[in-house]
């Protein structure tokens, strides 16, 4: 196998998942790739060692332009904070170091279009990690919608729901709720959550074209954890958007921190003239299915368990005995043998989003913002 070597800027909770995928996915996927854990980087030097350490990284940095500097880096994944990814990812580029980057790629569109001038004018390798893509259920929902077994598309339907910061105390800005600071996020639940069900639901069912939202911020002041006072909160914290597709169909997403009972409860529903699907995340190994054509005497919602290694489920063969479920960290494992399978070329299919695929995410949600202001339909590319 050739070495690739990574390097990693982030050392939370994605950084743990992407160590994790980048160990395990040639344990399970024949690649020509194999990737070494050269270095992690991170401003708090006690942190980032104990992280290396315990993740088996060779070697850590403090300053993120060191590592992108050093020779021994092939590529570079960032998982800090949205802000700051545009700088890194551009930096990277220019280095010729091949870039993959969490979500949302920049904090609004003109951002993320020069970082994919970058990539594009670099020529190397990117990378967004749209991770649900790479769930076993979400794919086979999508080659089911792609066989034509579901007929023409009529609705698609999202919702993605939390209630993590319904609490007025919950502060906002500094770790581990930079996200509720819009500086440092961009927006609230519109790049965290929906972006997500965007990039899946365009992945599945094709381009969006027209859009029309509105947004929530419940709570408007909240104490700043960096500057020690109470601030007017800058994201949304709600939001709620038509869209239409090219295809025709139209589609309701829903997305919000304040559903009270829900931690993470991510759902999309597909119907067609023929059939219809639908998925969640609290059991994701599960696609249900539902198919016009059956008997009246069975006709019903069926349960499917994605959970076949003989080749019918996507992934699956890779992993246990049928019956078996994988689960959350899997997804990124497939995103690493997926992104390992692009660099040998020859005729295999990518699955993952580009920068440039992610972009058009980016203006979708730019759009979303803009139509909970202005209370108009947006054209997202007219």
């Amino acid at each position: 196998m050739e070495k690739l070597n990574i390097g990693v800027i982030g050392c939370g909770f994605m950084g743990r998942t992407h160590s994790n995928a980048y160990r395990q996915a040639p344990k399970f996927f024949d690649t020509t790739y194999q990737p070494i854990l050269k270095a992690v980087c991170a401003r708090n030097e006690e942190r980032v060692k104990a992280f290396a350490d315990n993740w088996g990284y060779e070697s850590y940095e403090t300053d993120w332009r060191k590592l992108i500097e050093r020779d021994d880096i092939d590529a570079i994944d960032i998982v800090a904070p949205n802000h700051v990814h545009k700088e890194m990812a551009i930096a990277a580029a220019e280095a010729g170091k091949m870039v993959l980057c969490e979500k949302p790629l920049g904090l609004n569109p003109a951002e993320s279009q020069e970082m994919v001038d970058a990539v594009e004018k670099a020529g190397v390798p990117n990378m967004v990690w749209y991770n649900y893509r790479f769930v076993p259920a979400i794919a086979l929902a999508k080659n089911l919608v792609d066989s034509g077994k579901l007929g023409r598309i009529f609705h698609y339907r999202v919702n993605f729901l939390q209630d993590w910061t319904i609490d007025p105390n919950v502060p906002q800005g500094g770790e581990g709720l930079w996200r509720l600071d819009v500086n440092s996020a961009g927006s609230g639940v519109t790049g965290d959550l929906l972006a997500h069900s965007i990039d899946t639901a365009m992945w599945i069912n094709g381009p969006i074209e027209s859009i029309t939202a509105m947004t929530e911020t419940f709570i408007k002041e909240r104490l700043h954890q960096e500057t020690g006072k109470v601030e007017k909160v800058g994201i949304d914290d709600a939001c709620a958007f038509l869209a239409r597709f090219k295809n025709g169909s139209m589609a309701v997403f829903e997305s919000t921190r304040y559903a009270r009972g829900h931690t993470a409860f991510y759902r999309f529903e597909i119907n067609g003239e023929n059939a219809s699907v639908s998925w969640e995340l609290p059991d994701l190994h599960r696609l249900s299915y539902f198919d016009q054509n059956d008997d009246s005497a069975v006709r019903g919602w069926r349960n499917i368990h994605v959970s076949n290694n003989d080749g019918g489920h996507p992934y699956m063969e890779n992993w246990w005995v049928p019956g078996i479920v994988i689960g959350f960290e899997h997804s990124f494992i497939h995103g690493v043998y997926q992104f390992l399978k692009s660099l040998e070329g020859g005729d295999h299919e990518r699955q993952f989003p580009t920068f440039s695929d992610a972009m058009e995410t980016d203006k979708i949600c730019a759009a979303i913002l803009e139509s909970s202001k202005s209370q108009t339909w947006q054209n997202i590319n007219g």
